[in-house]
């Protein structure tokens, strides 16, 4: 089993985890109402996705 030699430094080990940050979520305008909603997500006030109805509407 492997033993590291010395001890990893909190700005080694803080820069290894530099891609670990969550990113914003990226919206789309819902063709049929023009509601913003999360890309590949049906809209969550009309129930529409890629102009095809699939969910009854929240209302």
């Amino acid at each position: 089993m492997a033993h590291p030699k010395r001890k990893t430094s909190k700005s080694r080990r803080d820069k290894r985890r530099s891609h670990h940050a969550i990113s914003d979520v990226t919206l789309a305008k819902c063709s049929n109402c023009g509601e913003l909603h999360r890309y590949h997500h049906a809209c969550s006030e009309c129930g529409h996705y890629r102009g095809r109805q699939v969910t009854k509407a929240a209302n």
